[in-house]
């Protein structure tokens, strides 16, 4: 067995350490989500964690855990007798990124269900880490279903399968624990919500600090045991630590005047709904215990919502997370004036959690404003020559939605029809390798006939592995969306520019929600360029979008050209995600030899290959010429102006860019 390493022995880090231990004194206080760059010590440290959980002791024979003390009275295992029970360690269990429903919630033996009459149920993942770590790793790349299903388990304490007329219920508490690089894409904000606290992690800049860390994993590598070994006080002092902040959480005292901090708190951070409150009165009661308390101070409520409130403040997906910190004080001075009398244990800085407070958290509660353009909207249109600074996107509004037509089998999501292991029934086929969901009615019926020929003589039927149906199921996929801007002196007029940097942070928005990729190509000068490759961080693009500056010639068949070669490439990477391709432009063209009719012929690359493209026309003026239109008609696709982008007339526009495509 791997010797992990020691939680002890991680440097820095001390509110994702403080965090853990958090949940590891109190799991109520509902999971942890670490959120940061790659390298930056996230996995190690959780995985450290399990070593400093106490033993847990469990019924004999039990494959769901159940404590001796006071076993589950519906556990599929039981009844069990009492007894003194057997100790082990605390498990942690990992959630692989691609894990199925049934490898999550546990399976039913559907063949011996059939064969034999019998209900037989074997336990996943959530029964394995019952009373330990459930660890999910890049959670932000899990299919959302999953999500669901997890942190709906982790709310309610207990897992439900219900399935082909069966039933079974088993209790599953856990300390939830996901980490993720948002620059891979961001959680849903009502799944963030659902985790208990939020840490942001980053690599230090210290040059001391990263000394100390390649010269620790430098010793770790050589020989871990010994590692360990020089570090086993110091785990025995932490796990001795967790074990008395335990038996003392139950005695630790939440005033009155501390649970009104914790609402003025949430108040004044106009956070969504009411878990914020019980989080925080959870998260300040553990750390009083692990402080050694036995009331919950002013120290303890701002510590707690350094933790619990940041990934709540998100009113805009593309903001960041964050928390104003003299607005938090400000508020705890505010409402701690009639506060209970601290008593003798009386807090210092830091005083809260025994850790010290971080010395520079995330600022700004407004993190989504962005900077204002350098010259006023109605500045003069360039006609072509000079390059103008980037200008501020209007306010984005809700996008109507475009679709891939046809039935695709891509990654799960939102956007287009697809075949997908989720969703609502459609029919059945006999399986192609291992069957992962079962169409009962489909197998019974291909059995039936043969009964009699088979000597069934017993209450169950007969089955063979030729009998059995695979269900099919269709749902929603994510797709790439690719969006093309051009960004020459044709489209450089600052409040058009505005309005089309707003419609596309708008369809931006719509792909964050609907779990796409994206990418972004623009043109302008003599060439393109390729601003962001494909990627799930939605947010990376609504960046690169907000800097983009304009000004020069419009080459329009460089941009086409650079979006069907990005496409080309991304057909290897991930063959199954179908690509919609959103050109946003006035369709005009300019520089070089011939532009209208190249731009022309590389439009007609994506008509050939059957792309969906949809063109937003950006024209504007009491003149138009219809170009954009006609580019549209190239790509095989169809045109929409910025305002019907957002207008009812669009309703059409999906059945316009299917019966193109046929």
């Amino acid at each position: 067995m791997t010797t992990p390493f020691p939680f002890t022995a991680v440097v820095g880090q001390d509110d994702l350490r403080l965090a853990l231990l958090l949940n590891a004194v109190s799991p109520a206080v509902g999971g942890v989500l670490v959120r940061g760059e790659k390298g930056t010590a996230k996995s190690t440290a959780v995985r450290a964690l399990s070593a400093l959980l106490p033993e847990v002791a469990v019924v004999p024979g039990c494959r769901f855990s159940c404590d001796p003390s006071a076993p589950d009275p519906s556990c599929p295992d039981g009844p069990h007798e009492p007894g003194p029970g057997t100790r082990r360690p605390a498990r942690m269990v990992e959630l692989p990124v691609g894990a199925s429903e049934d490898r999550l919630v546990g399976a039913l033996d559907i063949e011996r269900a059939l064969a034999e009459g019998v209900k037989a149920f074997e336990p996943g993942l959530l029964a394995d880490a019952h009373r330990g770590i459930l660890y999910v790793d890049e959670v932000n790349l899990l299919h959302d279903h999953l999500v669901d299903l997890l942190l709906d388990a982790a709310a309610m304490g207990a897992s439900y399968v219900e399935r082909e007329g069966v039933s079974v219920r088993h209790a599953a508490r856990f300390l939830l624990v996901g980490t993720m690089n948002p620059e891979e894409g961001e959680l849903r904000p009502q799944l963030l919500d659902r985790f208990g606290l939020t840490v942001e992690v980053a690599a230090s800049r210290e040059p001391d600090q990263r000394v100390e860390v390649v010269r620790r994993r430098l010793a770790y590598d050589d020989d871990p045991a010994r590692f360990a070994a020089r570090w086993a006080d110091e785990e025995a002092s932490v796990r001795g630590r967790i074990v008395a902040a335990r038996e003392l959480l139950p005695s630790v005292r939440l005033g009155d005047g501390a649970l009104r901090q914790i609402a003025a708190t949430c108040a004044a951070f106009e956070v969504d709904g009411m878990r914020a409150d019980i989080v925080m009165a959870r998260t300040a009661t553990a750390l009083a215990a692990w402080a050694g308390r036995t009331d919950v101070l002013a120290e303890d409520v701002r510590q707690a919502a350094l933790l619990a409130l940041p990934h709540r403040r998100r009113r805009n997906p593309f903001d960041a997370p964050g928390l104003d910190e003299d607005k938090l004080d400000q508020t705890l001075e505010e409402f701690g004036e009639e506060d209970d009398d601290p008593g003798p244990d009386g807090g210092g800085p830091g005083g809260g959690g025994g850790q010290p407070s971080p010395d520079a958290g995330p600022q700004g509660g407004d993190t989504g404003a962005r900077p204002e353009a350098g010259e006023d909207e109605g500045a003069p249109q360039a006609s072509g020559g000079g390059e103008q600074s980037a200008v501020r996107a209007a306010e984005p509004f809700r996008a109507k939605v475009l679709s891939v037509p046809g039935i695709g089998e891509g990654a799960a999501g939102r956007r287009s029809r697809a075949r997908t292991e989720h969703g609502r029934t459609t029919g059945a086929r006999r399986p192609r390798g291992t069957l992962t969901k079962l169409h009962l009615a489909a197998t019974v019926q291909a059995a039936a006939p043969h009964q009699r020929a088979r000597g069934r003589s017993g209450p169950g039927l007969v089955v063979r592995r030729d009998d059995l149906r695979q269900a099919t199921r269709e749902g929603r996929e994510g797709n790439l969306v690719l969006f093309v801007v051009d960004a020459s002196g044709s489209m450089a007029a600052r409040q058009r520019m505005s309005a089309v940097k707003g419609a596309v942070l708008s369809l931006l928005l719509d792909a964050y929600q609907r779990r796409d990729k994206v990418g972004l190509v623009t043109f302008r000068g003599s060439a393109a360029d390729l601003a962001l490759p494909p990627t799930s961080s939605v947010d990376a693009a609504a960046a690169r979008l907000e800097s983009l500056p304009t000004g020069g010639r419009t080459p329009l068949a460089a941009g086409l050209l650079k979006a069907h070669d990005v496409l080309r490439v991304e057909r290897l990477r991930d063959p199954a995600r179908r690509p919609l391709v959103v050109v946003v432009t006035d369709g005009r063209a300019t520089g070089g030899p011939e532009p209208v009719a190249l731009a022309g012929r590389a439009a007609r690359l994506f008509a050939a290959d059957g792309v969906a493209c949809v063109v937003v026309d950006c024209e504007s003026g009491p003149v138009r010429l219809g170009l954009a239109g006609q580019l549209a008609g190239d790509l095989g696709g169809t045109a929409v102006t910025l305002d019907e982008l957002r207008a009812d007339s669009i309703a059409g526009l999906v059945k316009d860019v299917q019966r193109r495509a046929a």
